[in-house]
């Protein structure tokens, strides 16, 4: 992979002389009506500007660029000064005598003043041109780099995140269960058929970045489901879904912390009847999601230091920048929450 990346800058460094090259060549060809004289010349000075441009870029830039500017700006005007009367040597040697064609004045000196301030600026000039395409390239690679670092930070605090999700809800979950076991429930071997759906779930789906909307609602579905069994008649849960839900995709695990904590919320509290309400509208891209359930006055939100919803608040400001709103409602009576997010890829996550 190195060589070829290696193989293909080559090819662009070939390409941009032969293009730069022809370009010069056509335009003085032109100028001076004699194409001949025109390729000769440039084979000269182009000789001349690789060797500068490439002793600039891979040696002096690297090596004195930021700190040594001064020393930097000093060897290299010394340096193209220095190739400056190589070239004018080479010109007059080997391609023509006569002296400053450009100037379009007979007689003038092979070291004429105005003629080597020419030569010099021109160097400089293709100096400052190349550079200025150097600094440009590193540049965007550079901001795709730091771009690419972010986002593989971001994924992996994700993960980070999810993995600890996980074992968060099976804990309550596997607590549950206990509590059947003890009491030689009949609804224990229904309690692990669902918690091997969730599990198989959690492990097949969770690691993806989305997943349908309705395989989410399931997923839900299942968990209410299992905490209704530990629980029985003393919890009435309302769930409602309005929309559709087909070619709708949604970050897996997202969803459940929030009916998690209504659970724990509704069933610590001393009432003989609770009741969780769970609605989830879909309308336009956009998914409405709400929770609320009752709490007495001397209730303690043992949840309010646990990690399930605050990492799930993280998760949000990842997925989708300020592009969602969540609304805690936390009242001595009530415990409502209200969410809204976009859907089918439309965070800045799903471009990973």
């Amino acid at each position: 992979m190195k060589g070829f990346k290696v193989r293909k800058n080559t090819i662009h460094h070939i390409l941009f002389w032969l293009i730069y090259f022809g370009l010069n060549t056509f335009r003085w060809g032109r100028y001076f009506d004699d194409y001949a004289y025109s390729f000769n010349s440039n084979v000269v000075e182009f000789s001349i500007h690789i060797i500068l441009v490439y002793f600039n870029l891979y040696f002096l830039l690297p090596r004195l660029i930021p700190n040594k500017y001064l020393i930097y700006i000093f060897t290299l005007l010394t340096v193209v000064l220095a190739m400056t009367f190589v070239r004018i040597i080479f010109t007059y040697e080997f391609i023509t005598t006569d002296v400053f064609k450009e100037a379009e004045r007979p007689g003038i000196s092979v070291f004429d003043f105005n003629y080597v301030l020419a030569a010099y600026i021109g160097q400089l000039y293709v100096i400052g041109f190349t550079t200025a395409i150097k600094i440009t390239i590193d540049y965007v690679k550079n901001l795709q780099k730091t771009k690419d670092l972010e986002n593989q930070s971001l994924e992996n605090e994700l993960s980070m995140l999810k993995s600890q999700l996980q074992p968060h809800f099976f804990f309550n979950t596997l607590n549950n269960l206990y509590s059947l076991t003890l009491e030689k429930s009949n609804k224990a071997p229904e309690t692990v058929i669902k918690l091997s759906e969730l599990m198989s779930y959690v492990i097949y789906q969770g690691s993806k970045k989305e997943v349908p909307l309705h395989d989410e609602i399931k997923y839900i579905q299942n968990y209410i489901d299992l905490v209704l069994l530990r629980f029985g008649n003393r919890v009435n849960v309302l769930f409602s879904i309005t929309g559709v839900m087909e070619n709708h995709y949604i970050s897996p695990l997202l969803l459940l912390p929030f009916i998690e904590n209504s659970f724990k919320h509704g069933t610590d509290c001393n009432l003989d009847k609770l009741s969780l309400y769970v609605d989830i509208q879909i309308f336009k891209n956009k998914l409405i999601f709400k929770t609320r359930n009752k709490k007495t006055n001397n209730y303690i939100d043992s949840n309010a230091k646990g990690i399930g919803l605050k990492n799930t608040k993280r998760r949000l400001g990842l997925l989708f920048g300020d592009d969602y709103n969540l609304i805690i409602n936390n009242t001595p009576h009530n415990y409502t929450v209200t969410l809204k997010i976009p859907l089918n890829g439309n965070n800045k996550m799903s471009h990973y």
